[in-house]
């Protein structure tokens, strides 16, 4: 591992490439309202800071866990994430980081990322 890529900030934020790429693998495998729901609380965690790249990378690793078991037991989006993704992510995250600030707009359109993924499975 090059020492950018050990220090820099990318790293930081979603950990070792290798770890990312598998949990990229992971999430284009899933059903696609469950892919298009997981993606739109990937950007949002992207707002947080994180603490250390090995943290960040099994906050993404876990959350791909909960996403593949839901789709696995064809657990609606909305049973998963409630009616409020924006507290969903953030409660979530906190098991991770220490926290950071989320612009209202990334909290808008994950809420809409997340009602448009939950229509498509009542549609």
């Amino acid at each position: 591992m090059s020492a950018v890529e050990k220090t820099g900030f990318i790293s930081k934020v979603i950990g070792p490439k290798k770890r990312w790429r598998a949990y990229k693998a992971r999430v284009k495998e899933l059903p696609e309202n469950h892919r298009t729901a997981i993606e739109a609380i990937e950007r949002y965690l992207m707002h947080f800071v994180p603490t250390d790249a090995d943290s960040n990378a099994s906050m993404f690793e876990d959350l791909a866990d909960l996403f593949e078991q839901a789709a696995a037991d064809g657990t609606p989006i909305r049973e998963v994430v409630g009616q409020d993704p924006v507290e969903f992510a953030e409660t979530f995250v906190q098991n991770y980081t220490d926290g950071g600030y989320v612009p209202a707009r990334a909290r808008k359109r994950l809420a809409d990322d997340i009602e448009r993924a939950a229509g498509d499975e009542a549609g």
